[in-house]
């Protein structure tokens, strides 16, 4: 017999599901069925298969032995795990999804710096994690040929190790060229006939502060406590290394989920029979945690990096995502606490969230990476001289002044619905808004009436796949419009995205078991 089965573009043309139909909505069109991303099962295969290891796992350390330990995976990867064994206990009720959150919760703990004896770029040993390539500034030490070091150049572009730096003789014995190659990036930055006398023209510190922040960010320290005529560097070759910091959103994106669930075991008496002991031990971690950022919070509700922090916007303003990606843990713990000053925190975040953000002619919300009003967003210039810049890395910088794309957007509205929730910031106006956001700039269809995402909260360029998994990250906004989880699960259908499939890196792997979990909570 003929095959008259339909084709997929059929199939993709098919009228929308339930969720649309139950909701009163206009139908969006359902897609294959081949894979149920609201089944239980679906979730816990794939958990499984992410326990049985690859980069993101809780053994898996961000030391120097390790490059995707080093990138934060344990925020970009595991958090989503814990975050989705969380949503998933919420939804089924089944404490085999809190008892599996222990197991990996405890593996993250394990390897906080203090527990592991290593140290942060100030030479501390903190309770939290550390990362450094590819988002630390670069150093590499040129020395003369005792191995006195002489200068030291910093590179602020992301991915500083990938930089190679070549020392010649330069056209004068006293004099030295260098040049630095970045195959990253593929950039490559060339000085001819520096030195290191501080009265010269040439004056290698001056010459590229000068030039500063170029196509490498480069800039230069003279690490010599007494200058001495004719010194020059060993020629060779040199490669950067990166200092640890210790980053307030991979620290609120890991300890998020973990303190939500010392707020859910501390709010009911039958767990607290079972888990108090964890919930306790959690509460405390997490508190000494976020109190490792105390320095770089200001009272207006935002954190900044401070000046000589080895990152290439040391001294501004942190993006508005990793400011609040600390407050999501920080309304867990004005839940399980009722710490005054946590409340005080969370409030003074939501005021700068809302202070973000803006109307758009369809009602919905609009708003930028960087905050308005800041250094980056506005710009900054040099002022001469490297005490009085705002930037010791990057003397000038800016304006940069793009949307937030959906991925980082997803954390502020994480954020934001979970403060609404705590009664510690917004209104139900604004969570009616965030909604609208996501339905009408985010979501859209192509010419065929097939979904389709755009990369930013403003509608701007339709994104890959890739942008689409991101999608169920939004559904904190669905309790305002049940068309956020319809138009989640069409993108999924319409994508279907596996880990096996597409290859996916495990940091895509962690993103799409939260993802999973969300599409089953809300459905």
């Amino acid at each position: 017999m003929p095959d008259i089965r339909p084709s997929r573009r059929a199939v993709l043309r098919l009228t929308a599901a339930s969720a649309v139909a139950a909701s009163g909505l206009t139908a969006i069109p359902a897609y294959a069925d081949e894979i149920d991303y609201t089944a239980r099962k679906t979730f816990d295969d794939w958990d499984r298969l992410f326990q049985q290891g690859g980069p993101g796992q809780p053994d898996q350390p961000n030391d120097n032995s390790n490059r995707d330990g080093r990138s934060g995976m344990l925020a970009w990867s595991q958090s989503y795990v814990l975050l989705g064994l969380v949503r998933m206990y919420e939804k089924y009720r089944d404490t085999h999804y809190l008892d599996r959150l222990i197991d990996n919760a405890d593996q993250v703990l394990a390897v906080r710096d203090n527990k592991r004896g290593v140290k942060d770029y100030r030479g501390l040993s903190l309770p939290a994690w550390r990362a450094d390539h590819p988002y630390t500034t670069g150093y590499a030490t040129l020395a003369d040929g005792n191995g006195q070091p002489l200068l030291d150049l910093r590179e602020a572009l992301s991915y500083a190790e990938d930089t190679t730096i070549t020392v010649t003789t330069g056209a004068r014995p006293d004099t030295f060229s260098v040049q630095l190659v970045n195959t990253f990036n593929n950039r490559t930055v060339t000085h001819t006939d520096l030195s290191l006398d501080p009265a010269s023209p040439d004056y290698a510190v001056s010459r590229i502060y000068a030039t500063a922040p170029g196509p490498l960010q480069l800039t230069a320290i003279d690490r010599r406590a007494v200058p001495r005529a004719g010194d020059v560097p060993q020629p060779g070759s040199y490669t950067m290394h990166c200092e640890p910091v210790i980053f307030a959103v991979h620290t609120g994106m890991i300890t998020y989920p973990i303190a939500s669930f010392a707020r859910i075991v501390l709010g009911s008496p039958v767990l607290r029979r079972r888990y108090l002991r964890k919930a306790l031990e959690y509460l405390v971690a997490c508190r000494e945690a976020v109190a490792v950022h105390d320095w770089e919070y200001r009272d207006g509700g935002y954190l900044i990096w401070p000046k000589s922090q080895p990152l290439a916007y040391d001294g501004c303003e942190q993006p508005i995502n990793q400011s609040v990606g600390l407050g999501q843990t920080l309304v867990e713990l004005a839940l399980a606490t009722r710490d005054r000053e946590y409340r005080k925190k969370v409030a003074a975040m939501g005021r700068m969230l809302a202070g973000q953000v803006t109307v758009d002619a369809g009602d919905a919300y609009l708003w930028h990476y960087w905050p308005t009003g800041g250094h980056i967003y506005d710009g900054f210039v040099k002022t001469g001289d490297p005490e009085t810049d705002v930037s010791i890395f990057t003397p000038s910088g800016g304006p940069a002044r793009q949307f937030e794309d959906i991925s980082h957007g997803a954390i502020d509205v994480e954020f934001a619905v979970r403060a609404y929730r705590a009664r510690l910031a917004f209104a139900a106006q604004d969570m009616a808004r965030i909604a609208r956001t996501f339905t009408q700039n985010v979501v859209t269809t192509d010419a065929d009436g097939l979904p389709v995402i755009h990369t930013t909260v403003a509608g701007t360029t339709v994104g890959a796949p890739s942008v689409a998994q991101q999608a169920p990250r939004w559904m904190q906004a669905n309790a305002w419009d049940p068309q956020v989880h319809a138009q989640c699960l069409a993108l999924y259908n319409r994508y279907q995205p596996t880990p096996e499939r597409d290859g996916q890196q495990a940091i895509g792997f962690g993103w799409l078991l939260a993802n999973v979990a969300y599409l089953n909570w809300a459905s």
